[in-house]
């Protein structure tokens, strides 16, 4: 796939779910279970124990039935120890211009960490193709909105504290999608599913579709 196109399809359902977790066997697990759930795109964090082994795992067993990316994405280092892992697209809390050289170079999208319109800015500049709005409990949508007036073309991805009940609120201020962790993984198969199925219908409806949003959206 083209970057574009990894891209759209990690950010289609509006909802990047994040799996962090203090052991191999318990993020792919939870992996699973978004998975089960109907959840098409996740990012493994690599603060948890064998992060990349879960990647290749993850990678193996959905094939091209959901699209599975690296988080925590610290440096270039990091960076080319997830493209080896088969990681589909790299997520970064920073703005680290290795890490988006690195991944373009081999073909993956990547969505650095920003907090102000001029991190936005630069990170646009470097190619970034998103930007993880972080941490986003301490904005609001109201960011987004303000922003977006002045970068109409700046596709945010709000992640840090946001839940299931306000990120309609972002879609609807004009966030392309949520990275979400606990907020929607907690619980047995039964919740997350209820619960996925609800943010999923509720998130579609906050906010027109990706393809209609522009090219410089994705």
């Amino acid at each position: 796939m083209y970057r574009w196109e990894t891209t759209r399809a990690a950010l289609a359902q509006r909802v990047l779910a994040i799996v962090r977790s203090d052991s191999y066997d318990h993020a792919t697990a939870t992996a699973d279970t978004l998975l089960s759930a109907g959840i098409t795109s996740l990012e493994i964090s690599l603060t948890t124990p064998f992060a990349l082994e879960a990647v290749t795992t993850l990678i193996r067993e959905v094939g091209d039935d959901a699209v599975i990316g690296a988080g925590t994405v610290l440096d270039g280092a990091s960076a080319r120890m997830a493209v080896d892992a088969g990681a589909r697209f790299l997520v970064s809390p920073s703005l680290d211009p290795e890490v988006i050289r690195t991944g373009h170079r081999y073909g993956l999208p990547v969505f650095p960490g920003i907090s102000t319109p001029t991190e936005a800015v630069r990170a646009m500049e470097l190619g970034a193709d998103a930007l993880k709005l972080f941490p986003a409990a301490a904005f609001g949508p109201r960011w987004i909105k303000d922003v977006r007036a002045a970068l109409p073309q700046a596709a945010f991805v709000p992640t840090g504290g946001v839940t299931v009940a306000d990120a309609p609120d972002w879609i609807a201020a004009g966030a392309v999608a949520c990275g979400m962790g606990s907020a929607l993984s907690e619980g047995d198969r039964d919740t997350v599913a209820k619960r996925a199925s609800e943010l999923l219908a509720r998130l579609a409806d906050a906010g027109p579709p990706l393809e209609d949003a522009g090219p410089e959206r994705y």
